[in-house]
């Protein structure tokens, strides 16, 4: 045997399945650059982008575990920040393109404790949203007092029906196309 109890088969298995892993995270992290890059080029499209782009991380969450998704966020984040001639999806991205992966963290813990925590993270991003979004347009001066908490309030509510329709898209990965998926992946 070999000095780690490995044969030389397994060995190489094991580094063809890892090659395979992160050669599915870079086509996926081009594809969300690309993603990104429509977005930039439609204003309309940037926000809906940046959502799409972070649900391509929900088969690598899934299918993977820790470490890819987290690679695959950032490395979507810095090429899209560096690359994209509008800067607004990957800003909305890398605010809040990592949630797929902590949403299944913390939907292991008790409701009450993950319903306080998802609150949280949503204020958190919404906080940053909305300040970055006021005082990177320059508006603040001439704004009435009610908009920032309306603007607040509206990214709150979109949020929890982004977390809500996440919830959706992956129960329906689960049963209906992860097979067809995961073979692809593995």
């Amino acid at each position: 045997m070999t000095p780690n109890n490995q044969n030389p088969r397994s060995r190489r298995a094991e580094r063809r399945a890892r090659t395979k892993r992160l050669t599915v995270c870079a086509m996926l992290t081009a594809l969300g650059v690309s993603l990104s890059w429509l977005g930039s080029l439609v204003s309309v499209l940037d926000m809906c982008t940046a959502l799409f782009t972070a649900l391509l991380l929900v088969p690598i969450v899934i299918e993977y575990g820790k470490g890819y998704p987290w690679g695959v966020w950032l490395a979507t984040t810095a090429l899209a920040l560096v690359l994209l001639p509008a800067k607004t999806p990957a800003a909305v991205y890398l605010v809040f393109g990592y949630y797929p992966i902590i949403k299944a963290r913390l939907e292991r813990l008790p409701t009450s404790v993950m319903r306080l925590l998802k609150l949280l993270v949503f204020l958190a991003v919404d906080a940053v949203l909305v300040i970055t979004s006021c005082y990177l347009v320059g508006v603040q001066e001439q704004m009435p007092l009610w908009y920032p908490a309306a603007l607040a309030a509206m990214g709150l509510v979109t949020l929890c029906l982004t977390d809500l329709a996440l919830t959706r898209l992956i129960t329906l990965y689960l049963y209906k196309y992860r097979a067809r998926v995961s073979k692809w992946m593995h």
